[in-house]
């Protein structure tokens, strides 16, 4: 079902458009409700500054190695960062300390993906919790600034919105029938709206390449990487995004295609690091316009 309802929302054909028509009334309510409650919930100041890096739609727009990105540049400056995430696809419920003074303190596990890729990634504190004002408020006795994850649509915290937007996306319709989380036109509260290809660009780089590798993802939307993909791709196996891997069914389809090694992605790899497998790794790094960085840099300095 996860993997048809992004097929509608990515990459619809002829007949999908016609489950798309279906859901438009359902669409069209949950869109209601989100923007209802942007306009009654009233933001609550926590005393720090906070940067929010979301999208209007599910799926990757970048989120991740955007933050990765930002939080380099800005910790390079003297600040002291905290990253907050929902930690989605974690085995755990309760808020959790991921990083704090350097230090890794959970698995991978408890974190998410994404968390713990942040965490290996950037000289930050990093915490996970679904209640967003719980962590900030844990955050914030320790940091200058707080950067929060995939939080536009938490409209009852006051922070500053960076909005990030697909090159581009044939379904422009709210959930159920499209990929969007509230109507298009809500990007007018966001504070930043920034197009990737001209506002952000991805770089990618590989290590480690084989001629025979299993590209091996669990990320939304996988077809997103054929256009970065390098030669030696001999088959792929796709899981749900933020799913966990295990080691006896990558073994079966690297045997099943005679691969080498697996291709992955930097956020794939964090929940590998036991399996002791040969890994390709896809790097993914954002290069962010200096007009923009210096937007950020007058919101977060001033």
């Amino acid at each position: 079902m996860i993997n048809y309802f992004e097929k509608l929302f990515f990459n619809p054909k002829a007949f999908d458009w016609i489950v798309i028509a279906l859901l438009l009334p359902f669409s069209f309510l949950y869109g209601i409700g989100g923007l209802v409650r942007r306009i009654l919930l009233k933001p609550k100041d926590f005393g720090i500054k906070i940067i929010s890096i979301g999208n209007l739609t599910a799926g990757g727009s970048g989120k991740t190695p955007f933050a990765i990105a930002l939080i380099n540049i800005l910790s390079s400056r003297g600040l002291k960062i905290a990253y907050i995430s929902r930690g989605y696809g974690r085995k755990s419920d309760s808020l959790t300390e991921v990083k704090r003074d350097g230090k890794i303190l959970c698995t991978v596990e408890q974190s998410g993906d994404e968390a713990m890729l942040v965490a290996k990634e950037c000289n930050c504190d990093v915490i996970v919790s679904a209640n967003r004002e719980e962590a900030i408020n844990l955050a914030k006795k320790g940091c200058d600034l707080i950067i929060l994850d995939d939080a536009f649509g938490k409209a009852a915290i006051k922070k500053f919105d960076i909005l990030l937007e697909p090159k581009e996306l044939p379904n422009r319709f709210v959930m159920p029938a499209g990929p969007f989380r509230e109507f298009p036109f809500s990007k007018k509260w966001a504070d930043m709206v920034l197009k990737e290809g001209i506002d952000f660009k991805r770089e990618v780089r590989f290590e480690n390449l084989t001629d025979r590798m299993l590209l091996l993802t669990a990320i939304s939307n996988p077809a997103r990487l054929d256009g970065f993909l390098p030669r030696g791709i001999v088959g792929k196996f796709y899981l749900n995004d933020h799913a966990f891997f295990e080691k006896e069914k990558i073994l079966q389809k690297m045997q099943q295609f005679n691969a080498k090694s697996i291709l992955v992605t930097q956020k794939d790899l964090v929940k590998l690091d036991h399996f002791n497998l040969e890994c390709s790794v896809m790097k993914l790094n954002l290069k962010i316009e200096q007009r923009v960085l210096d937007e950020i840099f007058d919101e977060v300095e001033g």
